[in-house]
């Protein structure tokens, strides 16, 4: 009988096998983060955790009566989700700065996809850090959200 994952039935789990620094290189990508198919429950969801009601987030008639199509996604819900990736790629405590610019708004029925990219590393500090290139695109291919990021890692 095989054991159980330890981080099985968790929500949370640490990243157990994050990558150290010298196993890291310029270029290396993270993982990809593909969220399929945001629903406005998603845009609720995140306006209940963050506080943000604007109603442009969620009332359909007020969002077309200022001329939009829809509904449209919080900006800062597009940046936790890059922030995700870093955290899944270096773990929970790892990011230490997050700088990112937005192009495109965010609908329902968008297929996001975002992922990192290692541009540099520094060791020459009290830690060990690499930078990061961040990038959302839709299933378009279309670039929604851009931004850099430094992200902590094990030495």
């Amino acid at each position: 009988m095989t054991p159980a994952s330890p981080c099985a039935a968790a929500v949370y789990c640490p990243a157990v096998s994050a990558p150290r620094f010298d196993e890291l290189a310029i270029g290396a990508e993270s993982p990809p983060l593909v969220i399929e198919n945001l629903t406005r429950t998603h845009f609720v969801r995140y306006a209940g955790a963050s506080g943000d009601f604007n109603p442009m987030h969620h009332d359909e008639g007020l969002a077309q009566g200022a001329g939009n199509p829809s509904v449209f996604g919080h900006g800062m819900l597009t940046v936790g989700l890059m922030a995700r990736v870093v955290k899944d790629w270096f773990g929970p405590t790892a990011m230490r700065r997050l700088a990112v610019r937005f192009s495109k708004q965010v609908w329902p029925g968008d297929t996001l996809t975002f992922s990192a990219t290692i541009t540099a590393k520094h060791d020459d500090g009290p830690e060990p850090l690499v930078d990061l290139e961040c990038v959302a695109r839709n299933q378009d291919g279309v670039e929604v959200m851009t931004g850099s990021a430094t992200a902590a890692v094990a030495a």
